[in-house]
């Protein structure tokens, strides 16, 4: 029996190219909810392989591989989720706002909030740790002293990628170097050459951006009754900031996050019961439905009600739907024959470098989620790079460039489905003051065709000015 097509180069470019217009339309000019269209999407790409001649079994079996692929951020989710109800209810974030909220002014609030995401994310090496719990305060923090949220949400997450994506302790740091078969140390110093300039741009523009806001200040008045409200609902001590220690400690000594969040929580929920005198069954009830707060201060009950496994459940039912797409789109070959279809083309080693990058964010579109896109990828372009006679850590930071700076900006990725969940504003919110994550991958290539930090095998690591 005859099986499945080939997927031909203009039918993968249709395909995918559909799904990206419905998702765009959708969402920006009908204002169509993304689950929806994500749906719709996944239709046209199983009608796509049905042409090809995957069986209704076959495509399927594609969508749950697709979600077996991506079950271990699913299962964050959750943890996600119980880790913010129980650092609420333990008076952690409380703690952090009470210590915090005087400490820092609008002019500084933006460069010294991206720095502190930085580091944060560097020591532990996730940028879903750091946007859960620094992030959370920060979003408080910047909403007191009347800072746009979007523009918070987007110095966050320039931050917290940055961490990420430089960390030797990083999943997609360690990920990206494997998938290219270099040496982890030679991966991150080739990524300095991008990523400090970037850096230092950012740093200036939330400066400016600052100075702007830097009338802006709480009164004396504003600043005692905010932290009356938040010693009503809390008993603040050092002791309440426990959990972020013992977060922060086991994550930098290399245990699993699962395991790191799993003690945190176990920590804030022992604090939430002796401390905070809340009952256990109040306690447990929040890690499922989330924190209630009733400070009687408005600003702060919008902040502190969240968390729990509940709140993550839109997360995942939209990272559900993506998985499975990417799977379809993964198995019948669509997004392979698109990509070696780009390589065919590629004739100059500064295209190849964009082209890298830019399959990145392609890979992000369909698969929807970083981990994948950035094996894919390493997969498709390695052969490329080996006959242009480039280092190998070329390739994997290409790999964090377009993939890691990318997956949080798009809606339907998990990550961007998880900051949505976690900061209540969506990457089309965020998007356009996520510095980092744009400038990065912009700089890299602009560089690749000005001909520096490109590095062959021959030269060992000398900056070669062909382009």
């Amino acid at each position: 029996m005859k099986g499945p097509q080939e997927p031909g180069f203009s039918q993968s470019l249709i395909c995918f190219g559909g799904v990206i217009v419905t998702v765009i339309a959708g969402m920006l000019w009908l204002n169509i909810n993304l689950h929806s269209l994500l749906l719709i999407a996944l239709v046209w790409v199983a009608c796509h392989s049905a042409v090809l001649g995957f069986r209704f079994h076959a495509i399927k079996s594609a969508m749950i591989s697709g979600i077996g692929k991506g079950l271990g951020a699913i299962f964050i989710f959750f943890l996600i989720g119980v880790l913010v109800a129980a650092l609420i209810a333990g008076g952690t974030i409380g703690g952090l706002i009470y210590y915090g909220v005087d400490l820092l002014h609008p002019t500084f609030f933006l460069p010294a909030g991206l720095v502190l995401c930085s580091l944060m994310s560097l020591a532990t090496g996730t940028a879903w740790g750091t946007i859960a719990t620094i992030g959370v305060v920060l979003m408080g923090l910047g909403g007191s002293l009347g800072i746009p949220l979007p523009l918070v949400a987007g110095m966050v997450v320039s931050g917290a990628t940055f961490g990420d994506k430089m960390s030797p302790v990083s999943d997609t740091t360690n990920l990206a170097a494997m998938s290219a078969d270099t040496d982890l140390y030679s991966h991150i110093r080739s990524m300095l050459y991008t990523t400090v300039p970037t850096y230092v741009i950012c740093l200036i523009a939330f400066t400016l951006i600052g100075v702007f806001y830097s009338s802006q200040t709480i009164s004396a008045g504003e600043l005692l009754n905010l932290r009356q409200h938040l010693a009503i609902e809390f008993s603040i001590g050092p002791l309440t900031l426990l959990p972020l220690v013992v977060l922060l400690g086991l994550s930098l000594k290399r245990a699993p996050a699962e395991v790191s969040m799993l003690a945190s929580v176990g920590v804030a929920v022992m604090l939430a019961v002796v401390i905070q005198d809340r009952t256990t069954m109040q306690v447990l009830n929040s890690l499922n439905e989330g924190y209630t707060a009733n400070t009687g201060l408005e600003q702060l009950d919008v902040l502190l009600t969240r968390g729990g496994m509940q709140s993550m459940m839109w997360t995942m039912s939209l990272a559900l739907l993506a998985l499975s797409l990417g799977g379809i789109l993964d198995r019948a070959g669509f997004v392979r024959v698109l990509m070696t279809g780009l390589l065919m083309r590629i004739k100059r080693t500064a295209s190849l470098i964009a082209s890298t990058i830019g399959a990145g964010v392609v890979a992000n579109m369909s698969m929807g989620e970083g981990y994948l896109s950035i094996i894919f990828c390493g997969q498709i372009f390695k052969k490329s790079h080996e006959e242009d006679n480039l280092e190998k850590h070329m390739l994997s930071r290409c790999l964090e460039e377009g993939v890691t700076c990318s997956t949080s900006l798009i809606p339907w990725t998990t990550s961007g489905a998880f900051i949505t969940g976690v900061l209540t504003k969506s990457p089309l919110e965020f998007a356009p003051w996520a510095f980092f994550n744009y400038v990065n991958p912009l700089l890299s290539i602009a560089l690749a065709y000005m001909g520096f930090g490109i590095f062959r095998k021959t030269q060992h690591s000398t900056v070669d000015l062909r382009t």
